[in-house]
């Protein structure tokens, strides 16, 4: 049983607390960490393993040092004791317990805890507890834009907003509705031992690579094959670097500094997460799972996750992006978009599962426009799948295992479905007759 120490803030003569101090704490014990991270690395190396298993869930270990980071991070962002700190999140996730109430706990700050997030309650929320900090996660913003405007919006002390998961497009609407709250994305993930914060404010950035990261933090961006689904190797078994402006997988070097505790009770989950042999023989790197992009000025910006992104008709598609020009339409509420398998055709194919916007009606043509209009052709979505209701996560992450599933099929889907014609320039009803034609290979994709 590896032991960890517990740490507590000293305070300063003012009766204000050492930061200095508790950074210093931070990296003693990341060197106290040392011989278990090395132990681990030995099992890792000998086992070998290449795969992200996206799946259900998993318990991550949490040891005192990842505690006291994400403790940490609200007073990184500029977060002080005398803020009124509101969080709506659920505690059984990371951002809520340990950015949150962590980051609370370590600052002396005031924290208003509701039991659920409401999007209809949130402002006036934020008015009643003179709120000046919340915590986002996934598409909380997103279901703030979404609800009817009302009078006074900008009447409100937030002064930041922190978490991760913002789509650029909600970040542009929300500022410009909501005033100036300056936004702190940024990426991380439970069990993952590498960060990235956007002090800047740049829209649509998790952060910007500096020199912490080359001493702290150090991460690469390496290619990725999206059709194996697994990373690219050379000729002698080594990984190669992506260039600027391309999106790499990210990956993190696991050591004293950046150690990895995987996962409770789940040695080969644990070992799923790593990579072995990735520039030199026994090194060993945390896979994120995630593609990022770095422009030439060094910001990073999610990409995808390899799970959610695939190849249709030899090119990469980024999930994201497809979603993203989908929902710029007005009668739009949701949507989600992922590859189903099609018989005899390398890849997959894009679908698009989408939920409307209440008291709206469908329009076929103009979603056939849109696509059409800012998507390259391989990119356009070749099916739809209306839904009611989209299924989520705790953290209001859309779900696609059961939609991936499910596949296209009307036989299996009671909800409507709609198939891209090119010739009706729309798409048109998915009728059995049509799904055979494809599955027989008679109707071309």
């Amino acid at each position: 049983m590896h032991k960890y120490l517990i740490l507590s803030m000293k305070k300063r003569k003012d009766g204000k607390q050492d930061h200095a101090n508790f950074v210093y704490e931070i990296f003693q014990l990341m060197e106290m960490e040392h011989k278990a991270c090395q132990k681990m690395s030995k099992q890792v190396q000998q086992q070998g393993g290449l795969e992200v298993n996206p799946g259900l869930p998993k318990a991550a270990v949490i040891c005192q040092l990842q505690a006291m980071k994400g403790s940490a991070g609200l007073w990184a962002f500029g977060c002080t004791s005398d803020d009124i700190i509101y969080i709506t999140l659920p505690l059984y996730h990371s951002s809520g317990s340990l950015l949150g109430i962590g980051g609370c706990i370590e600052l002396g700050a005031t924290c208003v805890l509701k039991k659920k997030f409401s999007a209809s309650q949130f402002w006036n929320d934020c008015r009643k507890y003179n709120v000046t900090v919340f915590q986002y996660i996934g598409e909380l913003c997103r279901y703030l834009c979404k609800q009817p405007k009302r009078e006074g919006e900008m009447d409100h002390r937030v002064r930041l907003a922190v978490g991760n998961g913002i789509r650029s497009d909600v970040w542009r609407e929300f500022l410009d509705r909501f005033g100036n709250i300056k936004m702190c994305e940024l990426y991380g993930a439970t069990e993952g031992n590498i960060c990235f914060m956007n002090h800047t404010g740049k829209i649509g950035s998790v952060g910007r690579a500096n020199f912490l990261h080359k001493l702290f933090f150090t991460f690469d961006l390496i290619k990725y094959d999206f059709q194996k689904d697994e990373p690219i190797r050379n000729e002698h078994g080594w990984c190669s670097l992506v260039k600027k402006g391309e999106p790499g997988l990210l990956i993190s070097p696991v050591n004293a500094k950046n150690p990895f505790f995987g996962y409770a009770g789940n040695k080969k989950h644990t070992e799923k997460k790593l990579l072995c042999d990735v520039f030199k023989k026994g090194d060993v790197y945390f896979n994120t799972g995630d593609l990022m992009v770095q422009d030439q000025e060094n910001f990073l910006y999610f990409w995808d996750r390899i799970g959610d992104t695939f190849r249709w008709k030899g090119e990469n598609i980024a999930t994201t992006e497809v979603a993203d020009i989908i929902g710029m339409l007005d009668f739009i509420q949701d949507t989600n978009v992922y590859g189903v398998a099609v018989p005899d055709y390398e890849g997959k194919a894009g679908m698009a599962s989408i939920t409307l916007k209440p008291n709206t009606s469908l329009d076929l043509e103009k979603v056939y426009e849109q696509v059409v209009t800012f998507l390259p052709a391989y990119a356009c979505p070749q099916f739809l799948r209306i839904q009611e209701k989209m299924e989520t996560t705790g953290t209001f992450k859309l779900q696609k295992f059961r939609l991936v599933e499910e596949g296209f099929s009307p036989l299996k889907i009671s909800d409507p479905l709609y198939f891209m014609d090119k010739l009706k320039k729309s798409y048109v009803p998915l009728t059995k007759e049509i799904y055979d034609q494809i599955i027989l290979g008679k109707i071309k994709l």
